[in-house]
């Protein structure tokens, strides 16, 4: 029997097409479509409306050749919408209900609801989001306790209402969640002390600020009064000193990191971001020296073929310049692109890790 062609019941129910109907095998998609001659439309294999009688179906190669057949698509299954919007449904629906869940749902119930196996809609929520499920609850989770913190809740009330089951797990990951204590977090940073110096060197002026636990922050620019103004907006109550005399052997590594950017820093980092910019910027230092990627080649090296401009914002986000090596990131087409310093730096400090000297 040929697709489209009228069928008996006996000749559909041995077809192996009807099999995957009868499955609701999602992995079937796009493969073929069935169509109802009792009601009128065409299918996914994967639709979950109630299974037709088999002397009603017949099995379509293509979307045109079921409505060249005189079929309408079903508005359930939506089998005229392109598979990626169906992905992006399927995985925004399961962020909905992750959200509104008192707990995290397991993998299987996700995959469940959404019609693919664990493993497939692992891999779609992956590829849509940059995370995996657990991961991207665990950012919410986290998002909310901030915001809750934020808002002056009691520690113990915060860390309930973002659904951490149990306050000694925010305790435990308290520098990846939070970067600092609850209660310091809950003081907007207040106590807090962060040591910073600026300096000079052949790409103008660079800052560099020391929290207790490292580095957190590299900047450059041509005006050291808006550097400095802008480490205060990042970090609004912190107490901000001024680096003493040991902190100078801080900044002459920074700068000595600036005018030889391939020869990395061997200071501790003290690095603040959601989970997804932390993934980016690990991926960046393992971009070799005198190398480019692009953000497509980063998203897929994390794992997210899909979120190339999530990577470009990662980096433009990134609060340690040269360090995080975000200016080996360009375009796909290898053009410089933007970059949070100046591209007039990105380009020389691309120079210099290429071998053609300081000249910018």
């Amino acid at each position: 029997m040929t697709a489209g062609t009228s069928p008996r019941a006996a000749d559909t129910e041995h077809d192996p097409r009807w099999a995957a109907v009868l499955a609701r095998d999602a992995a079937a998609d796009g493969s073929f479509f069935y169509s109802v001659s009792s009601t009128g439309i065409y299918c996914r294999p994967s639709c979950p409306a109630r299974r037709p009688r088999p002397v009603h179906v017949r099995f379509h190669a293509t979307r045109a050749e079921a409505e060249r057949a005189g079929f309408r698509p079903c508005r359930r299954c939506r089998p005229d919408a392109a598979p990626a919007d169906d992905h992006a449904r399927a995985v925004a629906a399961a962020c909905r209900f992750m959200e509104q869940a008192e707990e995290t749902p397991p993998l299987a119930v996700l995959a469940a609801r959404a019609g693919f196996s664990p493993s497939h809609f692992r891999r779609l929520f992956r590829a849509a989001t940059g995370l995996t499920p657990a991961a991207w609850a665990a950012a919410q989770r986290a998002a909310r306790l901030r915001d809750g913190l934020e808002r002056g809740e009691a520690i113990a009330t915060a860390i309930a209402n973002a659904g951490f089951g149990s306050g000694s797990r925010v305790y435990e990951k308290t520098d990846q969640i939070l970067g600092m204590s609850p209660g310091t977090y809950r003081s907007g940073g207040t106590g807090a002390v962060i040591r910073f110096a600026v300096g000079e060197c052949s790409l103008g002026s660079v800052l560099a600020a020391c929290s207790e636990r490292g580095i957190c922050a590299i900047a450059l620019g041509d005006d050291p009064d808006a550097l400095v103004r802008e480490l205060q907006d990042r970090f609004p109550r912190a107490d901000l000193c001024p680096g003493d005399a040991d902190f100078d052997r801080v900044i002459a590594s920074v700068v000595a990191l600036v005018e030889a950017p391939a020869t990395g820093l061997a200071l501790p980092l003290d690095i603040r971001g959601t989970a997804f910019q932390r993934r980016v910027w690990q991926a960046l230092t393992k971009i070799p020296p005198g190398t480019t990627a692009s953000y497509t080649d980063i998203a897929r090296r994390i794992n997210a073929p899909c979120a190339g401009r999530a990577v470009a914002r990662a980096c433009a986000a990134n609060p340690l310049a040269v360090a995080i090596p975000c200016h080996r990131v360009v375009r796909r087409n290898g053009d410089l692109s933007g970059y949070r310093w100046g591209v007039d730096r990105k380009c020389a400090l691309l120079r210099r890790e290429a071998g053609e000297g300081n000249n910018n």
